[in-house]
């Protein structure tokens, strides 16, 4: 699968060329040259010696811009550029080349405008768009990390002198915040930011969510991401005072089918997710394997047998069509 890497000469899109090329990932690439500055030939000319040298297709596109919202044209003017080129020659991602000082800076951006969670978190590695995927696999590296990586290699790139004008926004919580923010505390900005995606994904796949209950047991199914799962069953268990520590939420993923403090089974299966007081009880062999061929898990099945449940409701649990009955 071939991608177009969106280039501009700069050390972030330079750094990630070389990454793209040490990890044997296909892609060309794409240059945009807006005219405001003597030094953006020479980054397009850059530009070409490596498609050269490397066997890249390059696209470039002249724009002429003017003052007014230069920013936010431009970016039009840019992703246009890219999503033509997509559409024409079949591109099926994107690769871009945000890393962790521009999270910062459109999520401090966004904080100053009064944005909800899904706003102030905007960047993600992985995104789609209308027949193509955005994919951004350095937001984890710093500007200092990627410098780094290029002056040990002796690699050329260019500075762009622009991103020093703070009549931009996004230069201006650049330079005041982001940027020393980040050489002080990157460590804790990165796994806030793993933190906040996490997050942001429980949240918005909740409404996902079906459930059925039948006295203290509950099964949930959802749509089988482990953050979410874990989101479930921490909720559950502290509605039965029931406090998980990060231990036990670790082994509750390796072992998927766990007793905790002698009191409660929980177990994840496929995409659901069971919770049931722990029965200590021997069951027959025809109940046994009517639970076994319906998928009920080992340790719910004592539970379901005290309760009583019936041939009819193990086989709606066993295929799903118990939560198309739920009141």
């Amino acid at each position: 699968m071939k991608n177009l890497l969106a280039f501009s000469g700069g050390i972030d899109s330079t750094a990630l060329f070389f990454m793209l090329l040490e990890q044997n990932i296909d892609f060309d690439m794409a240059i945009v040259d807006y005219g405001i500055r003597a030094q953006s030939k020479d980054e397009v000319a850059y530009a070409k010696e490596l498609a050269h040298k490397y066997g890249k297709k390059l696209y470039t596109k002249e724009v002429k811009l003017g003052e007014s919202n230069f920013e936010s044209t431009a970016r039009q003017e840019r992703y246009a550029f890219f999503e033509e080129i997509i559409k024409t020659n079949n591109y099926p991602r994107l690769i871009t080349a945000h890393q962790l000082n521009d999270q910062l800076e459109w999520f401090l951006m966004q904080l100053s405008r009064g944005a909800g969670l899904k706003e102030l978190i905007g960047l993600h590695e992985l995104s789609k768009r209308d027949g193509y995927e955005i994919y951004r696999p350095i937001l984890e590296y710093s500007k200092e990390e990627l410098l780094e990586y290029l002056n040990q290699r002796k690699i050329k790139y260019f500075v762009d002198e622009s991103n020093e004008d703070t009549k931009y926004k996004r230069n201006y919580f650049r330079k005041n915040f982001a940027n020393e923010l980040i050489k002080e505390f990157g460590s804790g900005i990165k796994n806030s930011f793993r933190y906040l995606k996490s997050d942001l994904k429980v949240i918005y796949d909740e409404d996902k969510i079906d459930e059925f209950r039948l006295g203290e047991l509950v099964i949930f199914r959802y749509s089988g991401d482990e953050n979410l799962a874990l989101r479930i069953i921490d909720n559950e268990l502290k509605k039965r005072k029931i406090i998980l520590s990060s231990s036990q939420k670790k082994e509750i993923l390796k072992q998927k089918e766990i007793i905790i403090k002698n009191l409660f089974c929980v177990v994840l299966q496929d995409s659901y997710v069971w919770i049931a007081p722990k029965v200590d009880m021997v069951l027959d062999k025809p109940y046994k394997e009517l639970c076994r061929t319906n998928k009920i898990p080992k340790h719910i099945r004592p539970y379901f047998k005290l309760q009583g449940v019936q041939n009819e409701t193990i086989c709606q649990v066993g295929n799903g069509s118990i939560f198309n009955n739920k009141s």
